[in-house]
């Protein structure tokens, strides 16, 4: 039987960051599972899952705090639970100028559903013709059970026109089906 161990990982981004990490949980006995990593406004940032039997596991987070005296931090926390058991994914993709508050009004109505959000990336990039910035974002939805798609679809799409923003939403479940 293994435990879960999520880690979340900031310092001054500089070559060297992830190797440190990976080398401190493979000789603690760790099996590096999961990772979203990114360098943003000069720091690095992560969140990786870690399996890890139970009776090696508070030597592992000792080990990770001693990278701390390299200008790591790490937030650690263990799971022994399964993870949530999750309906219908989706996948929705969002597009348009760049304002404040469009990940909040999204959430909102996410949220107001019951719908949760398992994965989401975000950027801001400027725009191919007019040079203006513009702000995608990416995200994996889970549905409630009993959740009209309809429904959804409706709320988020008068969003999208109230921010002026292109919004699609797709069946994720029927798109890595076919893959």
């Amino acid at each position: 039987m293994q435990i879960h161990l999520v880690l979340t990982v900031i310092g001054r981004d500089r070559p060297g960051l992830v190797s440190a990490v990976s080398e401190t949980i493979a000789a603690g006995g760790g099996n590096w599972l999961d990772t979203r990593m990114a360098s943003l406004a000069g720091q690095f940032a992560g969140m990786l899952l870690v399996a890890i039997a139970p009776e090696k596991a508070d030597a592992l987070v000792a080990s990770l705090r001693e990278l701390e005296t390299q200008g790591l931090r790490f937030i650690i926390e263990k799971s022994d639970g399964p993870a949530p058991a999750g309906g219908r994914s989706l996948r929705l993709e969002l597009v348009g100028l760049d304002r404040p508050g469009i990940i909040r009004d999204i959430s909102h109505v996410l949220a107001a559903q019951n719908v949760s959000i398992a994965e989401l990336e975000s950027e801001c990039v400027s725009g191919s013709f007019s040079g203006e910035a513009m702000f995608k974002a990416r995200a994996r939805l889970t549905l409630p059970d009993g959740l009209d798609l309809e429904d959804l679809r409706q709320s988020l799409e008068a969003l999208a026109h109230e921010l002026m923003v292109d919004l699609s939403l797709d069946d994720h479940s029927a798109l890595t089906s076919a893959a």
